[in-house]
């Protein structure tokens, strides 16, 4: 296998499935849903709308961690006198099936749009609802890659589209902004070859919009590994830790809420922070060219994901939803 393709193999990683709810993710943001598929080898993960106007024709991203869906391929580095991994742009859209909201039984049919690129070294990576930058200079060749930089969400969960008529009832959201950090690591070369890549992540994220008040923590663990020049497989498992205000915002019902919508009062998500739900994903891409590194590249994705203890036992989840939680993708990317 020629030199070029060990180094793309150092580029594979992160592929994850937005590409919103993550994700929203991922989390929102870089949230839930990653997985190991990055032909840049970078760990990216997630457009506005005022407090006035409900999202209901935005990309929701807050339940899907950062490139399951869509992932960006470029041509490998080959000018050995080049210091920093080569510019690229990469484009993709897609469609997505997600729950309503998270922890709804329901199902929502959601485009999906996504750009990734790198100038000088810098990475960045927007989608949907999410945009992030890496501020660690990527050096051409290296299999050891440290992550660092800031990340921007804007949280659209039960801001439209709620199909169950009790959640309905207990109102709309308002579309809630998150600033954060992401920092992880990767390496290249670690159990079937020289090419599959691991890697480990943190994102956490704070509301400064007033909307929940309180903060999201997701780390993720991914792993992917090319099976040829024109196919590679990836996945992922990841953990979210929500601050008491998440819980009170989104999963509690008071007595106005339970005396509008029919359900239960609860109080038992906003008492304290807590891991409330946990994901696995699997995802694939194949190169229509011929090349991973370059051209059209077709991937998907799918992602299992269960809210736990207070979470799911609240009323939205456990009376008028699901604790289990799919999410499907699929699309297609082009690199420039």
């Amino acid at each position: 296998m020629p030199m070029s393709f060990t180094r793309l193999a150092c580029r594979l990683h992160l592929f994850a499935l937005c590409v919103g709810g993550g994700l929203a993710a991922a989390p929102a943001h870089a949230e839930d849903f990653a997985l190991p598929y990055d032909l840049a080898g970078d760990p990216d993960t997630r457009l506005a709308a005022s407090d006035n106007e409900p999202a209901r024709y935005v990309q929701d991203t807050s339940d899907l961690d950062e490139n399951i869906l869509l992932p960006a391929a470029r041509p490998q580095d080959d000018n050995p006198e080049r210091k920093w991994s080569r510019d690229y742009l990469a484009v993709g859209a897609g469609v997505l099936s997600t729950p309503s909201y998270n922890g709804s039984d329901d199902r929502n049919i959601l485009p999906a749009f996504y750009l990734r690129g790198r100038v000088s070294g810098f990475s960045f990576s927007t989608r949907g609802t999410n945009f992030q930058v890496d501020l660690i200079r990527q050096r051409r060749g290296q299999k050891t890659d440290f992550k660092f930089g800031p990340i921007i969400n804007l949280r659209s969960d039960r801001t439209g589209r709620i199909k169950d008529p009790q959640v309905e009832a207990l109102g709309e959201k308002k579309m809630a902004v998150e600033l954060g950090i992401s920092a992880g690591v990767t390496h290249t070369g670690v159990l079937t070859s020289e090419y599959d890549q691991i890697g480990f992540r943190v994102v956490g994220l704070k509301d400064i919009s007033g909307k929940h008040g309180s903060w999201v923590v997701s780390p993720t663990l991914d792993y992917g590994t090319p099976i040829s020049k024109r196919a590679y497989l990836g996945a992922s498992v990841s953990v979210n830790v929500y601050g008491k205000g998440f819980g009170r915002y989104y999963y509690d019902i008071d007595p106005l809420g339970s005396a509008a919508s029919g359900l239960p009062v609860y109080t038992g998500a906003g008492r304290k922070a807590t891991a409330g739900k946990y994901t696995i994903g699997v995802a694939g891409a194949y190169a229509l060219s011929g090349d991973l590194r370059k051209g059209f590249v077709l991937v998907g994705g799918a992602q299992y994901g269960r809210l736990t203890g207070r979470y799911a036992d609240s009323p939205i989840v456990s009376q008028a939803g699901s604790a289990d939680q799919w999410l499907f993708g699929g699309g297609v990317a082009y690199q420039f």
